[in-house]
């Protein structure tokens, strides 16, 4: 049902308040949503001006509106954009509703490369005396971010200087850059209660779905908030919009409330150690698993490429024809810094062949690997996997290898599940109780792409410098796709690689950022880091 809305009453109940801002947006979106789908069948181009330009054009407008809006032709919703700042907001709204889905953008401070402050984390609506115990946890985990700066610096330093032996630490610069990475490492520690801010910029159709399924897992109340707020911004350039806009569906009405509490219902909706254990050991000890891909990716690759280029089998073999668009020294597109395959014919055939794989990484991996919006993922709620009495998190390989730095872990991770525990014992919600997992916490999914998107992920993320366990599941992945497809797997790699191939140069392009290993040299196999 179209409804129509003045603002929305303020239901914050969130601490410090979520802050929204509408930097930037279309001109006159709501007339210009009608405008294109008139011009679709004139024989002229209609203007947001001729849809508004009297009380009767306006009449017209509005039953176009609801008409083409109730009818689902909502490409025309696509056109209008809007940029919005967003503060304040906590990295597990971002990770569970913001970056969930492949139409946005977004640009957010990075935990990687800005240190933490301690007083930048959501505090959700609750009593006295859970608070108490939900402050001290956050106090504990900022705490222990700092900590675990200190502790795995040596490790850090000593693989530093053997990477470049001739490199003086005392210089700012490479004092800068271990400082990013004892930051990166020391965030596994750290609560997804934390915030982050961001430029986040979407379409009206993608603002308007985010209005009708903003009340669902993980986070329903910030979730509310922050696009509550987002429409209000909206709506204050716009007021036209509240006529497509329709009521959220409420948290009880989307599709997996009824399964997820009927399975989980006796455990207070937490989760089942049955299923953890099965997922992981259907991983065989991988960070990424290959469960399914097309049987005849290959030869499929192979027929593309000719019909594009109007060839026979006889005149071009399959191993000649997947050459010609895998090979960076034929097809040398793969050099440049621009992703440009999906706009190239020949290039464009890599969709064809597709893959899927179960996956696990920490929380603080995942909102990396799901900004990959062509390789999407099913990914959790997030109560569905948590177990009481259990700490579950993935581990950092500079935190194995610092021995003091994995007891402190340890012992950090077993006192947050406890005050999580505590938490859920006095009747906080799961919604609530949960912004206190912290980075590390497991995300266990399943995730598909085709070999085109799949290309453009692993080139960027088998760089060297890519965050250590993103890198890992990537060489996971191209692993085992070469040996299923071994003729399309030979010829990808990171940047260096694909670049020294296609004869572009400076093969490293990181410039300051080269990691010191002549990685376009080794095999895959031989892949191996630290930092």
């Amino acid at each position: 049902m179209i409804v129509e809305k003045s603002l929305f009453p303020n239901q914050t109940a969130l601490s410090p308040e979520p802050v929204v801002r509408l930097e930037n947006s279309f001109q006159n979106p709501y007339d210009n949503f009608v405008a294109t789908a008139r011009t679709c069948y004139s024989s002229k181009v209609i203007t947001s001006q001729d849809v508004a330009k009297d009380e009767k054009a306006q009449e017209r407008r509005d039953a176009i509106a609801e008409s083409i809006y109730k009818a689902g032709h909502h490409t025309t919703l696509q056109h209008a954009t809007f940029q919005f700042v967003l503060e304040k907001v906590s990295r597990q709204f971002i990770w569970s509703f913001l970056h969930s889905h492949p139409y946005y953008n977004s640009e957010q401070v990075s935990q990687r490369y800005v240190e933490v402050k301690p007083d930048r984390f959501l505090i959700p609506p609750l009593d006295e005396d859970a608070k108490e115990i939900y402050l001290a946890t956050i106090q504990l985990q900022m705490q222990a971010y700092h900590e675990l700066m200190k502790l795995v610096a040596p490790t850090l330093q000593n693989e530093f200087k053997r990477i470049f032996p001739v490199r003086k630490l005392e210089e700012k610069r490479w004092q800068s850059s271990l400082k990013k990475k004892e930051q990166e490492v020391a965030r596994y520690v750290l609560p997804v209660a934390t915030h982050a801010h961001l430029y986040h910029t979407v379409s009206a159709i993608t603002l308007l779905r985010y209005h009708r399924l903003c009340e669902q897992w993980d986070t329903p109340l910030e979730t509310k908030i922050v696009v509550q707020k987002m429409m209000e911004e909206v709506l204050k350039v716009d007021p036209q919009f509240s006529k497509v806009m329709e009521d959220p569906l409420p948290l009880e009405g989307t599709p997996e409330y009824e399964v997820f509490t009927q399975f989980h219902q006796n455990q207070n909706r937490l989760g089942d150690s049955d299923f953890i254990r099965e997922f992981d050991e259907r991983l065989e000890g991988r960070r990424s698993k290959l469960i399914d891909y097309k049987r005849f990716g290959e030869e499929a690759l192979a027929q593309s490429v000719r019909t594009v280029l109007g060839v026979t089998r006889g005149k071009l073999s399959d191993t000649d024809a997947i050459a010609c668009v895998m090979d960076p020294a034929k097809n040398q597109l793969f050099g440049e810094a621009l992703n440009l395959g999906s706009l190239n014919k020949l290039t464009r055939t890599l969709v064809h062949p597709h893959f899927t794989f179960q996956k696990k990484l920490s929380h603080t991996a995942d909102s990396q690997d799901q900004r990959h919006r062509m390789t999407p993922g099913s990914r959790p709620i997030l109560a569905g996997h948590f177990l009481p009495g259990k700490p579950d998190y993935v581990l950092p390989i500079v935190i194995e290898k610092t021995p003091q730095a994995l007891e402190y872990f340890q012992k950090i991770m077993e006192k947050v599940w406890v005050a999580i525990e505590k938490l859920m014992d006095k009747g906080v919600s799961e919604e609530f109780a949960l912004y206190l997992l912290p980075n590390a916490f497991p995300i266990r999914f399943e995730e598909s792409g085709d070999l085109l998107s799949f290309h453009h992920k692993w080139t960027s993320r088998l760089c060297y410098n890519a965050q250590e366990e993103i890198w890992a599941s990537c060489k996971d992945e191209l692993l085992q796709a070469r040996e299923i497809c071994p003729r399309i797997g030979e010829w990808m790699g990171p940047p260096c690689f694909l670049r020294n191939r296609a004869s572009t140069k400076p093969i490293c392009p990181e410039g300051d950022r080269f990691c010191g290993i002549a990685v376009w040299r080794l095999p895959l196999e031989k892949y191996k880091r630290i930092i």
